[in-house]
């Protein structure tokens, strides 16, 4: 190695150490201890440090016993996959269609700055106030219903409205949308012009321009929009809490119960479960695209 690529190296390594440092001190090392307390034993009222499984057995107890039927962990963590299809589908096209018209119907770069700005708005009041929100909204009294029964639509307020799940992954879809919205306008408009009016000129239409184009050159942002919300959705107990009256179990509300219990080593097993499944969510998305180039 000559001087002047030992230089570069140090200099790289210079660069990107103190990120380093920060990823070690912030997510490596508690993430090895949260691993090594999951497999401490515990009792009703205190940690016991001695290594043991009891945090994974008592998480999957009773899964043998009801095959072929599915265990609470289990049913739990199909409603919170559930939860993530249905709000990654609608950000991703509520995400993509926002996306594609700042990047192609907005000519002026000023007006496309201005209109991504304009979408980080509900980002200036915190998560829960973005939720309590909807409460007048959708409530036995609030707007929607009231509407409904101007309209002479329902002769009773709609229940299912609010604390349900369909309030559960309205609130989601509001809160998280933004997060499909920046990546796919990123790849966008990296987009060179020429391709699409190419496609155009051989005869393609819209949509095929659209389907052959477009989208494989936006994937990566799709990608990328799609990590970003599956791992948020995935943790998330905060919004099933509010929106779902405390009613909707999920994943991250597990953790949050036996935590609330004080136990510990069990809270950081089912940790361990929920980032186990959801690393496995994101390595089958990245298969799909090297998302390093875009990065």
């Amino acid at each position: 190695m000559n001087e002047s690529s030992l230089k570069q190296n140090i200099v790289a390594w210079l660069q990107a150490g103190p990120l380093t440092l920060v990823f070690l001190a912030f997510f490596i090392i508690p993430l090895i201890f949260v691993t090594i307390v999951s497999f401490w034993d515990y009792n009703d009222y205190e940690m016991i440090t001695t290594f043991s499984g009891r945090g994974y057995t008592d998480t999957f107890e009773g899964c043998i016993d009801k095959l072929p039927e599915m265990c609470t962990i289990l049913k739990t963590y199909g409603s919170t996959l559930k939860f993530c299809l249905i709000v990654w589908l609608a950000t991703l096209v509520i995400g993509f269609a926002v996306a594609y018209f700042l990047a192609f119907h907005v000519k002026s770069q000023t007006w496309q700055i201005g209109l991504s700005l304009l979408c980080t708005i509900p980002f200036w009041t915190s998560n829960v106030i973005r939720m309590i929100a909807w409460i007048p909204l959708l409530g036995r009294n609030g707007i929607v219903n009231k509407a409904l029964a101007a309209l002479h639509l329902t002769s009773q307020p709609v229940e299912w409205l609010l604390y349900s799940e369909f309030s559960v992954i309205v609130a989601f879809v509001h809160l998280f949308t933004f997060f499909m919205v920046v990546p796919i306008f990123n790849s966008m408009i990296r987009i060179d012009k020429t391709l699409i009016e190419a496609a155009y000129d051989a005869g393609a239409t819209g949509w095929q321009t659209l389907i052959n184009v477009i989208i494989p050159l936006a994937k990566p942002g799709i990608v990328i929009g799609s990590i970003f919300v599956i791992t948020i959705v995935m943790g998330d107990f905060i919004t099933i809490g509010v929106m779902g009256g405390q009613q909707i179990a999920s994943a991250g509300k597990i953790i949050q119960t036996r935590l609330d219990a004080i136990q510990f080593p069990a809270a950081a097993a089912n940790a361990v479960i929920l980032l186990a499944v959801t690393m496995m969510i994101i390595v089958a998305m990245t298969r799909l695209v090297d998302i390093r180039k875009e990065l």
